[in-house]
């Protein structure tokens, strides 16, 4: 998985005040969890563009000064319900023995037959959340929808891999082709065609 630099500071102090302080001078306070204790840090507004703007998935590489780095990937992020500016962000510290649970994103590839046939695509699923070391950590997750046909579902047991385990119940659907009005209709006038009694022929 590819990863993203934030280059931030340690915070001592970690109030309201502080933290207020911190936003009006353009700054993200910050937590990194899963160590033996929090860091708390902060670091500017334009460090987090390419992480939170964006629907792929990264690893995060924090660098604080003094020799500190962490690898760690976002657990949550609070919002301005209005002005949706970033208020706090908690990171949860990556360690390369521990496997680490996070959605990926589905990548649709391949041409279906249902839909070149007419059918529509349904995308039910757009990420999944999966379970590995960070090393084998997927960018995304491919799914081929070439087989489909009308009617077909592609199912998360489709994309299954020996890297990650898929946290998502067996019978959980990434994208389906449905039949289309006018696929349907086109159906039923071919239906009443063959039905139809052919001219001259005797009954």
């Amino acid at each position: 998985m590819k990863s993203i630099t934030i280059k931030g500071s340690e915070r001592e102090s970690v109030g309201k005040v502080a933290t207020k302080a911190l936003r009006n001078a353009g700054l993200v306070p910050c937590v990194l969890y899963g160590g033996n204790q929090a860091v708390h840090f902060s670091a500017e507004v334009m460090a987090f563009k390419n992480l939170v703007y964006t629907p792929n998935a990264h690893t995060v590489v924090i660098e604080l000064g003094n020799g500190k780095t962490f690898s760690a990937i976002l657990q949550d992020i609070q919002v301005h319900p209005v002005s949706d500016k970033i208020l706090h962000i908690d990171f949860f510290q990556l360690f390369d023995d521990k496997e680490i649970t996070m959605e990926v994103p589905v990548k649709i590839v391949g041409k279906s037959k249902g839909v070149m046939a007419g059918g529509d695509l349904r995308l039910n699923t757009r990420k999944l959340k999966v379970k590995a070391l960070p090393k084998n950590l997927p960018d995304f997750i491919e799914a081929d929808i070439t087989p489909l046909d009308m009617g077909n579902k592609l199912y998360v047991t489709k994309v299954a891999s020996p890297d990650y385990k898929i946290m998502h119940p067996d019978n959980t659907v990434i994208a389906q082709v449905k039949i289309s009005r006018a696929a349907m209709k086109a159906a039923q006038e071919a239906a009443k065609a063959a039905k139809a009694p052919v001219k001259g022929k005797k009954k």
